[in-house]
C-alpha cells in the first residue's frame, strides 16, 4: 500500500496549489508537520489518496511521470476541471480494462491521471 505520492512545485506557489487541490478537486489540506512546513509546499488529502506537494528548485513540472489517483466519479470531475479552465484528456476506452480515465495538468503542468473503475 502507498502512503502518499510527492509533486513537484516551485517556491511560493502554495496558495495556487490550494486552489486546484483544494478548490477544484476538493481535497483537504493536511497539516504538514512543522520540521517540514519550513520547506514550503503543502499536502492534501481525501478520496483515499495524499499527494504532498514539495518545493524543487529549479522547478520542471513532471509530464510524462504521474500518479494514477483512482476517484469516485469521473465526470463531475472531468467537468469541474473544464470549468475551472484545465485540460481533460480522456484515454480511449479499452485501453487498460476495466477502467475510465482521463489525464490532466495541475496548476504547474504536472500530469495526473484520473481513473474509475467500470462494474462489469
Amino acid at each position: 500500500m502507498i502512503h502518499h505520492v510527492q509533486l513537484a512545485c516551485p517556491r511560493g506557489s502554495e496558495e495556487r496549489l490550494r486552489q486546484f487541490y483544494g478548490g477544484v478537486l476538493g481535497l483537504a489540506e493536511k497539516a504538514k508537520p512543522p520540521a517540514l512546513a519550513v520547506r514550503g509546499g503543502c499536502w492534501f488529502t481525501g478520496h483515499g489518496i495524499e499527494l504532498h506537494l514539495g518545493v524543487e528548485e529549479p522547478f520542471a513540472p513532471a509530464r510524462k511521470a504521474h500518479p494514477g489517483l483512482l476517484w469516485p466519479d469521473l465526470d463531475v470531475l472531468a467537468a469541474r476541471l473544464t470549468e475551472a479552465g484545465y485540460p481533460v484528456h480522456w484515454a480511449p476506452d479499452g485501453e487498460l480494462p476495466g477502467l475510465r480515465r482521463f489525464h490532466t495538468e495541475d496548476v504547474h503542468g504536472n500530469r495526473l491521471e484520473f481513473m474509475e473503475t467500470l462494474v462489469p
